[in-house]
């Protein structure tokens, strides 16, 4: 299972440490941060205990109303389960108490002035992304008018011609060569680089280019949900298929269904151009069009 350790989310989200500095090495399994409400009164039967706990105004007022005794009671149930750490938003101050039980248990105390709704945002797509599970596969990851793109295929046949073909037309380059795909969840999956490959496109008989200096920041993005899997192939004569609607296919990647498009490729045929009409075509669909539904009404009004 991921992980990531406390001292990663301190330092990416520039949390003030108040308590537990040495125990910032203890690691984050769970996705998901938790605001304990309930168990303040001392209902734990449901407490996600390995998720990272957020005392924002809310609770943090709460305990502010509560006597000594009744504060350190409260405090003293939940700190015993050993959560990873606790998180206090909207710089709220008035902690002493907090501090105490937390250096006792070992657990961090961090500290954030980011209001708790945005820093809840903020934290959940930030460990979601880094806890998903993810794969490495060959291929080319590529936002193509705002749909993101995997391309795969054989060595030698197009692809990173075609990726650059497409930035020239304004597409914008994710990954090339190692494309890391993460599972965000059962129908989510977000296409990146490995941080190596980050920027560069390979091109035969050019070399490796640096997409960005070249063509400047427009033309590569770190990260794309990824919504079609488009694969280039060797032209094969009279198995082209000229239906007027293809069979709908999907690929599978760790659970998640993408649908799939085989392109054949042949001198002349403009590979990038059909790409670009794949995923425009792609999006109306999303929105309830079909050019063949629409056709057919035509058919049917003669």
């Amino acid at each position: 299972m991921k992980s990531i350790a406390i001292r990663e989310l301190a330092e990416k989200f520039s949390l003030e440490v108040l308590a537990g500095e040495d125990q910032l090495d203890r690691q984050i399994a769970k996705a998901r941060a938790y605001r304990p409400g309930l168990e303040f009164v001392g209902y734990f039967e449901f407490f996600p205990q390995e998720h990272v706990q957020i005392l924002g105004r809310k609770e943090i007022t709460y305990l502010h109303t509560l006597s000594e005794e009744e504060r350190n009671h409260h405090i003293g149930n939940i700190v015993k389960y050993h959560p990873p750490c606790f998180v206090v938003t909207a710089g709220q101050d008035g902690l002493k108490y907090l501090k105490k039980y937390c250096d006792q248990e070992g657990i961090p105390l961090l500290r954030t002035k980011i209001p708790t709704a945005q820093f809840l945002g903020m934290l959940d797509a930030y460990l979601l992304n880094s806890l998903a599970p993810e794969i490495s596969i060959h291929g080319i990851c590529l936002n193509v008018s705002g749909i993101g793109i995997l391309l795969r295929g054989k060595s030698g046949i197009g692809k990173s011609e075609t990726a650059h073909t497409l930035i020239g037309r304004g597409s914008r380059l994710v990954a090339d060569d190692i494309v890391v795909l993460k599972k965000l969840s059962s129908q989510t999956l977000l296409g990146t680089h490995n941080g190596k490959t980050k920027e560069f496109l390979a091109l035969r008989s050019i070399g490796l280019i640096n997409v960005v200096r070249l063509y400047g920041r427009q033309a590569f993005q770190d990260e794309t949900r990824i919504v079609l899997d488009i694969e280039l192939t060797r032209w094969r004569d009279n198995e082209l298929n000229n239906d007027l609607e293809l069979v709908p296919k999907t690929t599978e990647y760790m659970g998640v269904q993408i649908p799939h498009i085989e392109i054949q490729v042949q001198p002349g045929r403009d590979i990038a151009g059909l790409i670009e009409a794949a995923a425009n075509n792609w999006y109306l669909r999303q929105q309830g069009y079909s050019a063949v539904e629409e056709f057919m009404k035509r058919l049917e009004m003669e």
